[in-house]
């Protein structure tokens, strides 16, 4: 073969793996209308939170999340998520008998405008599964008690002080 085809097929070849763009992988947003920190807490948009429903067992808890618990008792597991510099969060399942029976959850941020707008945007999903909430300082109470489902309870609160942004839920049967 002549040198200069090897040299122009190099050249070629060179300049066509250049114009290759890279397309940036778009993951399709599962609540579009709320920011991706609410969207990573809530996580998914089937049963209570998370992909999860009371009642759910220890094994089916670690299988949905997607890191190791940092605290794994018989009654407890515990999973800290640090999303961003800005907001951090840890989702606790407490276990009797193997069923799960609460989901609290703390979320943490250093920005106040930032968490109350995740407090706002958990206000809007449960008001849109669960209507007529109870609400007083800073407390919303939502009941479920519907159809054939067991009942429930999810309660969303602002604890923010003026240095650190705090919003907690909790998602508990009613006995």
């Amino acid at each position: 073969m002549n040198k200069n085809l090897i040299y122009l097929i190099l050249v070629v070849i060179c300049f066509s793996c250049q114009n290759i763009e890279e397309k940036p992988i778009v993951k399709k947003r599962l609540f579009p209308d709320y920011l991706e920190y609410t969207e990573n807490i809530i996580k998914s948009d089937t049963l209570v939170v998370r992909g999860l429903g009371l009642n759910a067992s220890a094994k089916n808890i670690t299988n949905t999340e997607s890191i190791k618990p940092s605290i794994n008792k018989q009654d407890t597991l515990e999973f800290q998520y640090k999303i961003d510099s800005l907001v951090n969060y840890s989702v606790r399942y407490t276990i009797h008998n193997d069923s799960l029976d609460e989901i609290n959850i703390w979320i943490y941020s250093s920005n106040l405008d930032l968490t109350n707008q995740i407090f706002n945007e958990l206000k809007d999903y449960y008001q849109k599964k669960l209507p007529d909430p109870i609400e007083d300082k800073g407390y919303v109470v939502y009941n479920c008690v519907q159809g054939e489902r067991r009942p429930f309870v999810v309660s969303i609160s602002d604890f923010s002080t003026p240095q650190k942004g705090q919003v907690n839920m909790i998602i508990y049967k009613d006995k």
